[in-house]
């Protein structure tokens, strides 16, 4: 440092800024700079005398103008007037130049070089360079960029607000075609407002700009070179979206309103298709040759459908064809999230959403955000919704850039949204539009808004529609008056036209889905040849040059060279058939997908689907580079969220229902976090959506003593859930069976797809019992029932056979009654649902002297899979014979919190199952005193 150069322009404020700094704590600049200071003297504090023919420079003001343009480029959007309604903006002092200790005067005197930027070239000095700073950053759209962490992104954010390059003139709007496309917009509502009084549409009035938005965002995409732009929206302006976005015809919108019982004509009951109501449907729209835009369907829970989005959006820019790892392509693919005021802070959904961003198996190459922001919830307040200062807060945490724009501005709001297509198009970054309106009618058109909030309704009643206001500009730039009248009577006369050739059984279509073919499920072939799956084998034990793996682990794998020697021996592990059934999946040309909380290793360190080199730390998966694969497999650890990540799946799994997605939870207990994605999504899309997934769920469960929480997945939840055959549920107890199951879920994606949720175990994964011998592999298949070979070589000794599923099998057969008890018959209802009739009735049969038949479960009686068997079996015996409940009574909690009181509960069960009489049900006892 030194010399009168150090004190010219920002670098003599920058200079005299870091001094101050110091002087008020020396440990608040680095070292180098602190040894300097120490040595220097500052020049005088007044005004500084410049060399020769150089004017003088007060070095505070400076300063003072340089942090007043960096304030306005960091904070101008507390003072932008994004309210159409007028409010006040928040404000802030610091924006105004007495903020910073200068004066309007000092402006004047300082070159606007002093401000720095496209906005000051030009200016003749500060004061106007200031002036055009507030101009930008200050007037109906706010800015809020401070929060992007990557220097590039935030230069390439200023440059494009202060160039004007996403703005006339630079950038040209037809002001007709705006206003046609806004009287459409307009008219619509206003149609089915007058045509269906007090109909639920929830209108999209006072935020018309966001159809218009979405145009610009889908014309970018299109020229982008996108093939997929997937929408994801709550109710607010939904059918208007359906209608002008996605190009559902009117005549479809229409009928639904009529809603008349014959237009109904497509039910079938086999299916149990119930449809839902027309504000939650989805569309579909050939934008061209290459690109589609679509909204999915989804419910009342507004936001849920996020994540549903994000994984849709992956799977449509996914190369799953080729062998080894997928690919992504984000230039393929378009999410658009647009989420409510109230909801977009309130629903822990969205921040779950908002952190599969820039993960690497969840990430879609940036999501545009549309708030649309009525400044209301159903009737709270902001201050009664968020504790953020804009209802937009969330993103910031996730370095997201905002622009809240006003919505009754069409240019700043055609701006915000070419500014958000070309940020996503070149960062491959998230960008978030905070469109600030308000909501001409209560939260639907049956609500009286002036009850709770009567002043912000008087407001409204008497403002202009961003139509008129926009009507009245355009005609006084173009001279031409009528114009704007002329383009309303057009509009509704359309519709009135519509309404009248109107024939609502005909117009209606609902998206019903084919049933499968007879007998699919029981028809596949599940079985492989032993020497397929022994070069599989040999291919998957095999490690890259160089590779050094962890000693135990090696060791495992060297156990596993010899597990096809013998075919009859039982050497086939749960760990080991999963992962032959996975390449042998490949092997046929089926892309899977699997993730979950710490699914690469799995929860019991049983799996190890990638290894770690322990010296470079290099990761080998090798089902990514089997030879025999004819397809892409991934394979991701998900973060720490149930509802986010199940729903992402789904999203994926039906955006491309010919890849196999497995989701698996570190414990089957967590599944209650998913229970919103589980009930409206995953259990319910065919018959509400017309949808037909296929998600694998792994859920381990058994009891062992580990507590309330990691023992159950709550499979009464499921079966409760279970009609109309909507999903497939699985206790396996044997290697092979899981073997078979997975296999038979692949191999039935096209033809009978289903949810499949696998009751997977925990301390049985390296029992003998669990494990399968080779032949089984090679001749077995899925079996819904395993009947008792043992009890079956003395059938008509057999009084009592007790039924069960899962882990609790292994401490019937492992308990000492079971040497002497000769009367006794153990079978496993492998599969829970659909319940298996047949295979039940088929080992009934094989016991002609049976006196007394038993389900044994080890979940409480409330819970577990009773409530659903019961009738089942009921109605299967007919009442020859009475069916009897074991297990644990009545509970509020899954499970006892103690290891102790576990085990004296378990040998119980196990007595009581083989107890000579049928004492009474510790069920029944509860319910006696429940009633009581």
């Amino acid at each position: 440092m030194g010399g009168w150069n150090e004190f010219q322009g920002l670098n003599a404020g920058y200079v005299l800024e870091l001094y101050d700094r110091y002087r008020q704590d020396p440990t608040a600049v680095d070292a180098q700079t602190r040894a300097y200071f120490e040595q220097w003297t500052p020049p005088d504090q007044s005004p500084v005398a410049a060399p020769a023919g150089t004017a003088t420079v007060d070095l505070r003001a400076v300063v003072g103008v340089a942090t007043l343009a960096e304030w306005i480029r960091r904070y101008g959007h507390l003072g932008a007037q994004i309210d159409p309604l007028g409010s006040r903006p928040t404000g802030d002092p610091m924006l105004a130049p007495e903020g910073h200790g200068i004066t309007e005067e000092q402006l004047r005197q300082l070159p606007a070089s002093v401000v720095s930027g496209p906005l000051a070239e030009g200016q003749p000095d500060a004061a106007a360079a200031i002036a055009a700073l507030r101009r930008a950053y200050c007037s109906r759209t706010g800015y809020d960029f401070a929060q992007v962490f990557v220097p590039e992104e935030r230069e390439w954010l200023r440059i494009a607000v202060e160039t004007g390059r996403f703005r006339p003139p630079m950038a040209p709007i037809d002001e007709e075609a705006l206003l046609d496309r806004i009287t459409e917009v307009e008219t619509f509502e206003r149609f089915l407002h007058r045509t269906f009084p007090g109909k639920t549409r929830f209108s999209v009035e006072g935020l018309d700009m966001l159809v218009p938005i979405l145009d610009t965002v889908i014309d970018g995409g299109n020229d982008g070179g996108l093939r997929h732009v997937l929408i994801g929206m709550a109710h607010r302006g939904r059918l208007n979206v359906l209608a002008h976005v996605l190009g559902k015809p009117y005549a479809q919108i229409l009928a639904e309103f009529k809603d008349p019982v014959l237009a109904r004509t497509g039910y079938r009951i086999d299916l149990g298709w119930t449809g839902d109501v027309k504000y939650h449907a989805g569309a579909l729209r050939q934008v061209d040759d290459d690109t589609q835009a679509s909204m999915a369907p989804n419910p009342s829970h507004l936001e849920f459908v996020n994540p549903v989005i994000e994984g849709m959006a992956r799977a449509a820019g996914t190369d799953a064809g080729k062998p080894g790892k997928p690919v992504f392509d984000a230039t393929l693919t378009l999410p658009v999230l647009i989420h409510g005021d109230a909801a977009f802070p309130g629903q822990g959904i969205v921040a779950e959403t908002l952190n599969l961003g820039r993960l690497d198996g969840y990430t879609t190459g940036g999501t545009i955000h549309i708030i649309a922001n009525n400044q209301l919830g159903f009737t709270a307040v902001p201050a009664e919704s968020y504790s953020t200062s804009y209802a937009s807060g969330l993103a910031r945490g996730f370095k997201i850039p905002i622009v809240h724009v006003n919505a009754d501005d069409p240019v700043a709001c055609i701006e915000a949204a070419r500014m958000a297509w070309a940020y996503r198009a070149r960062f491959q970054r998230d960008f978030l539009i905070d469109l600030v309106g308000y909501r001409r009618y209560g939260h639907n058109e049956g609500d009286e808004p002036a009850f709770t909030q009567p002043l912000m309704y008087q407001k409204i009643a008497n403002h202009p529609t961003v139509r008129e206001q926009w009507a009245a500009h355009v005609e006084q730039t173009t001279g031409r008056t009528g114009i704007a009248q002329a383009m309303v009577e057009r509009r509704m006369k359309a519709l009135e036209q519509v309404y009248e050739q109107l024939k609502p059984e005909e117009a209606i279509v609902n998206p019903i889905p084919e049933p499968p073919p007879a007998g699919a499920a029981r028809h596949v072939r599940t079985a492989v040849p032993i020497a397929q799956l022994q070069a599989i084998n040999e291919a998957l034990l095999t490690r890259p040059e160089g590779f050094v793996g962890h000693r135990k682990l090696d060791r495992g794998r060297e156990r596993r060279k010899a597990i096809f020697e013998d075919r009859d021996e039982r050497t086939i592990d749960w760990a080991t058939a999963e992962e032959l059934a996975y390449a042998s999946i490949l092997a046929d040309g089926i892309p899977i997908r699997l993730t979950g909380e710490d699914v690469q290793r799995g929860t019991f360190s049983h799996r190890h689907a990638a290894f770690r080199d322990v010296e470079t730390g290099a990761i080998d998966i090798p089902l990514q580079r089997l030879p025999q694969a004819r397809a892409s497999i991934e394979i991701h650890n998900s973060p720490l969220s149930e509802n986010a990540t199940i729903g992402f799946e789904y999203g994926y799994n039906v955006q491309a229902p010919d890849r196999m997605v497995i989701w698996e939870g570190q414990y089957g207990d967590f599944i209650n976090g998913a229970q919103v994605m589980l009930d409206q999504f995953v259990t319910s899309a065919r018959a509400k959506w017309g949808q037909t997934p296929s998600l694998v769920l792994l859920l381990p469960h058994g009891y062992e003593g580990q507590g309330p929480e990691h023992s159950s997945a709550r499979p009464e939840r499921f079966l409760a859930a279970g009609a109309d055959i909507n999903l497939r549920m699985a206790n396996c107890t044997t290697a092979a069976q899981y073997f078979h199951l997975l296999r038979r879920q692949a191999l039935l994606l096209t033809t009978d797809p289903l949810p499949l949720i696998v009751l997977t175990p925990k301390s049985l994964l390296r029992h003998p019992l669990v494990a399968s011998t080779p032949r089984e592999l090679e001749e077995g298949a899925w079996r819904p029932v395993l009947d008792d070979d043992e009890a079956k070589a003395r059938a008509r000794e057999i009084r009592r056979v007790v039924f069960c599923s899962g882990k609790v099998y292994v401490d019937l057969v492992s308990a000492e009654q079971r040497q002497a008890d000769r009367q006794t018959a153990i079978c496993r209802i492998e599969q829970l649902y659909p319940f298996p009739s047949d295979a039940v009735d088929t080992v009934l049969d094989g016991y002609p002297n049976v006196e007394d038949v038993v389900w044994l479960q080890e979940e409480p009686f409330n819970m577990g899979a009773w409530d659903f068997f019961r009738p089942c079996f009921e109605e299967l015996l007919d009442g020859r014979l009475p069916v009897r409940y074991v297990g644990r009574p009545r509970s509020a909690s899954p499970s006892e919190g103690s290891l102790g009181w576990h085990m004296i509960n378990q040998k119980m069960l196990v007595a009581e199952a083989y107890a000579p009489t049928a004492p009474a049900s510790r069920g029944t006892r509860s319910r006696v005193k429940a009633k009581a």
